[in-house]
């Protein structure tokens, strides 16, 4: 649309229209002048004449034209001054520092697994999907991000929800300094700076989440918001985490989880089902960690360890419901490390399950551990700290 300003007015009706070449300095007006000849009932055809106008200079055309484009609205000049790159906006978001996405190296982190294949994977820089399924505390997610750790890579971690949609994951619109801008999302950062995309609990996503399917195929992504086609920098990789393989959860353990668009999960060149580790490996995970809070009781390392290999076998035969996960065994040597008693360590960090489960865990524990005292021996009512007394309730 021309907008039609006093200064581009010719004769009465007729305006002329901005050049948009700067060799010219003048252009040719066509008017055309309705009519028709005396005593005839039909219109006659209309008569055209040209004339020639003189026009200003280039750099005026210019100036000129520039001033009709501040005028526009705020909403529509942000489109047409969308001059940024998306690479350009990403490093306006991070400062433009290379390193800002690189996960800090864990001290205490054990190699074992997939983790040399998940490392060799993205040392290699290819663009390759992986799939990584398993319960939950085994340490999935942080084995992708102590590999990219090792290698220096960056890695941007994405926690998926129902909600995850296209505008968290790729980018959209927001308020800022009271103008209305593009924010690229996770998906386009990490595609323009060549990082490796975790997609956490993926298998907790919807439909929304295929927004991601071009990207997934490694091609890029056409932006309609912006109108840019983002290609993928050299480097970049999409790893998805998952308790389940996207099917759902059909025993309601992992509620939320859904049934995953086949197309979607095609996608992805490999599949990792990631057990918890062996009781040598983990013995290893949980002495490290020990150590890093002050415990060096190894005994109690190793009965930890054993007790929650044998609580799993007993999950996998369907003999009890729930599992002690790596994840558990951390927080009950941080639980010791605090109130210096194992029981009562064990005691919180199983709370979390229900009452009968609670009590054969941590009776179980009493088996393996015959140096510890019984739960109702170590169990005390909630004292008042005024007088001493236990708290009625």
């Amino acid at each position: 649309m021309w907008i039609m300003t006093a200064d581009r007015k010719v004769s009465r009706g007729v305006y002329s229209l901005p050049e948009l070449r700067a060799d010219d300095e003048q252009i040719a007006v066509t008017t055309t002048k309705r009519g028709r000849k005396a005593g005839s009932k039909n219109h006659t055809t209309p008569k055209t004449k040209t004339k020639t106008v003189q026009v200003a200079s280039a750099t005026e055309k210019v100036s000129t034209f520039s001033a009709v484009l501040s005028s526009v609205s705020s909403s529509a000049s942000t489109e047409l001054s969308s001059a940024l790159t998306t690479a350009e906006m990403v490093l306006g978001i991070t400062n433009g520092e290379s390193d800002s996405f690189v996960p800090a190296e864990d001290p205490n982190y054990v190699n074992w697994g997939y983790h040399t294949e998940i490392k060799k994977i993205l040392k290699s820089g290819a663009f390759c999907p992986v799939f990584i399924t398993g319960l939950s505390g085994n340490g999935k997610t942080t084995m992708v991000e102590q590999a990219c750790a090792q290698l220096g890579r960056e890695c941007i971690r994405v926690n998926l929800t129902a909600q995850t949609d296209e505008d968290e994951l790729i980018g959209g619109f927001r308020l800022q300094n009271g103008q209305t801008v593009f924010c690229p999302g996770p998906a386009l950062v990490a595609m323009t700076r060549g990082a490796c995309l975790l997609l956490d609990e993926v298998d907790l996503g919807t439909h929304l989440i295929m927004c991601l399917q071009s990207i997934l195929e490694g091609k890029g992504k056409f932006i309609p918001k912006i109108g840019k086609f983002v290609r993928p920098a050299k480097g970049f990789t999409i790893i998805a985490t998952a308790n389940t393989k996207g099917k759902g959860s059909e025993d309601g353990r992992f509620i939320g989880t859904n049934q995953m668009n086949e197309a979607f999960l095609e996608r992805f060149r490999f599949t990792y089902e990631q057990d918890y580790a062996s009781t040598t490996v983990e013995k290893k995970i949980i002495t490290k960690y020990a150590e890093s809070v002050g415990v060096s009781d190894d005994l109690f390392v190793t009965n930890l360890v054993n007790w929650a290999d044998i609580i799993r076998k007993s999950f996998k035969q369907q003999v009890v419901n729930d599992i002690i996960t790596t994840r558990r065994l951390r927080d009950i040597v941080f639980a010791f490390s605090i109130f210096g008693n194992k029981m009562t360590a064990i005691e919180r960090c199983t709370a979390r399950f229900d009452d009968d489960t609670k009590r054969a865990f941590v009776e179980f524990y009493t088996k393996i551990d015959a140096a510890v005292e019984l739960p109702s021996q170590t169990s005390q009512s909630p004292v008042d700290e005024e007088d001493g007394s236990a708290i009625p309730f």
